[in-house]
């Protein structure tokens, strides 16, 4: 699967490889291609060794392993209120932007990418300003949890926990059973709040990256 979203995020401009093609060097070449002609590197995420090892090969390079996570889905207690809204509005935009939003100009795109699947944006608000932000995907019985975010003036006082609090709460309630999400392995202190919740390692994946241009991954 080829995905392109005008290059914001490595994982909407990147290759997503659902099984083995059969020719692996042909597949590889036509999405060279593909990325060339929207002026893009080509951007693989990475769970199979064969293709691994076929990209290494190449020179691409390796981008930051990234976990996935996922728990059975239990409510607990929300000690805050948390505004839950079925379409992102300016506010929790603009505070996500202001953690990930690493491409000028592109707030547009973003908000296409977000909302091109329904899901829920949660988010702990104070005097109009959304200082932790976070959005819940449902899918059939799973819920997936993107977009974590806090503003750098408001971390340390537990505002995170109580967004993924929320969005686990509204999962219940909607009659969802798990959830997933995905972190940096390096990011030890989301790995800590994540484990706390009840989720657990369940897999991961990394990046190959086909040129030397330094690019920040949104996981």
């Amino acid at each position: 699967m080829l995905r392109y979203a005008d290059g914001v995020t490595d994982r909407a401009n990147s290759v997503y490889a659902r099984s083995a093609p059969a020719n692996l060097d042909e597949a590889v070449e036509r999405a060279e291609k593909f990325y060339a002609d929207r002026g893009l590197p080509a951007v693989f995420m990475v769970t199979d060794s064969a293709l691994d090892r076929e990209l290494e090969r190449r020179g691409y390079r390796t981008g930051r392993p990234v976990l996935a996570m996922t728990a059975a889905l239990q409510a607990a207690p929300v000690s805050r209120d948390v505004r839950i809204a079925d379409e992102p509005w300016d506010g929790w935009m603009r505070s996500w932007w202001a953690v990930d939003g690493r491409y000028d100009g592109k707030l547009a795109a973003a908000r296409r990418i977000l909302t091109g699947a329904p899901a829920w944006y949660a988010a702990v608000e104070e005097d109009g300003a959304a200082l932790a932000v976070g959005r819940g995907v449902p899918q059939g019985e799973t819920l997936g949890i993107y977009c974590l975010a806090t503003l750098p003036a408001a971390r340390r006082r537990g505002l995170a926990r109580e967004v993924v609090r929320a969005l686990v709460r509204r999962a219940v309630q909607e009659g969802l059973s798990s959830a997933y999400l995905v972190v940096t392995e390096t990011n030890e202190g989301a790995r800590r709040l994540y484990r706390s919740e009840g989720f657990e390692v369940a897999g991961g994946y990394h990046y190959r990256v086909g040129n030397s241009t330094t690019r920040r991954h949104l996981s």
